[in-house]
């Protein structure tokens, strides 16, 4: 713990106008308003046998107005025989309800809840509504931007059902969980802003958590990852995740996340 607590002040220490864009977690802010965005996000895992895990999560992305945002979002999977198959989807909305603003800096709070269903077997104790498990999750993010560095936080409940039609959620296993998370990120390019063209560079930091509520199993995840804003649009985003410690079952908790992101700005007028 007290190397991870170096690595965090480090990135912290850097000198501090930065994008509040993660790529394993979401900001408090919301995408600008009465816009429209598509983003895909591909997770490549992997098991402790070899295998490859390859997720596929198509999403589509609505800014209501300053204060919601809306989400749908799809689940493929290779896990299941004959290759890829669509599993499931998720609805996820945010509210943002706090909004201090600074110069050079703000802070940010939200409200967020998901809701997904999924038809895959249930083969691990972690409990994972994006992608594994039907239920719900409900919490709330903080985000301070400060200059070029934006730290956010948040915490979350989250129960699993059971994946209908065929898998019933194993009674012998805790159902519900709290989340946390940890993020921290910082604009590395460009040096001196001219104008939106430029292509900007984010690094990032970001730590996951879950503690199961029944039986107090847990696990911390660790997250580098690095992120390229184009013209103000697109995005790109290449992250790692890595366990850093686990007392609970999970299938393939390390792997490469990759994600393309694009924003249609004053779709609804």
């Amino acid at each position: 713990m007290k190397k991870l607590f170096f690595v965090l002040t480090v990135f912290v220490s850097f000198s501090v106008s930065a994008q509040e864009l993660f790529v394993f977690t979401e900001p408090a802010s919301n995408m600008p308003s009465k816009s429209l965005g598509i983003r895909d996000m591909n997770a490549f895992m992997f098991e402790k046998d070899g295998k490859l895990n390859y997720h596929n999560m198509p999403e589509l992305m609505w800014g209501i107005n300053k204060k919601w945002m809306v989400h749908v979002q799809g689940f493929i999977s290779n896990r299941q025989e004959g290759g890829l198959k669509a599993e499931g989807g998720s609805f996820y909305a945010k509210y943002r309800f706090l909004s201090k603003d600074a110069i050079q800096s703000h802070f940010r709070m939200a409200a967020y809840g998901r809701y997904s269903f999924n038809r895959a077997d249930i083969h691990q104790q972690e409990i994972e509504t994006m992608g594994h498990n039907t239920g719900y999750e409900t919490g709330i993010i903080a985000t301070q931007l400060l200059h070029k560095v934006a730290i956010s936080s948040s915490i979350s409940f989250e129960k699993a059902l059971d994946n209908k039609p065929d898998y019933k959620f194993p009674s012998t296993e805790s159902n519900s969980a709290m989340n946390y998370t940890l993020s921290v990120g910082k604009l590395i390019l460009p040096k001196v802003y001219k104008d939106y063209k430029q292509t900007n560079m984010n690094l990032m930091l970001e730590l996951l958590g879950q503690r199961l509520n029944d039986n107090g199993k847990s696990y911390l995840d660790i997250a580098p990852s690095v992120q390229f804003i184009i013209n103000s649009q697109a995005r790109v985003d290449i992250g790692y995740r890595q366990q850093l410690y686990s007392t609970m079952k999970r299938t393939a908790p390390n792997g490469v996340v990759l994600k393309f992101e694009y924003t249609f700005f004053n779709v609804f007028k």
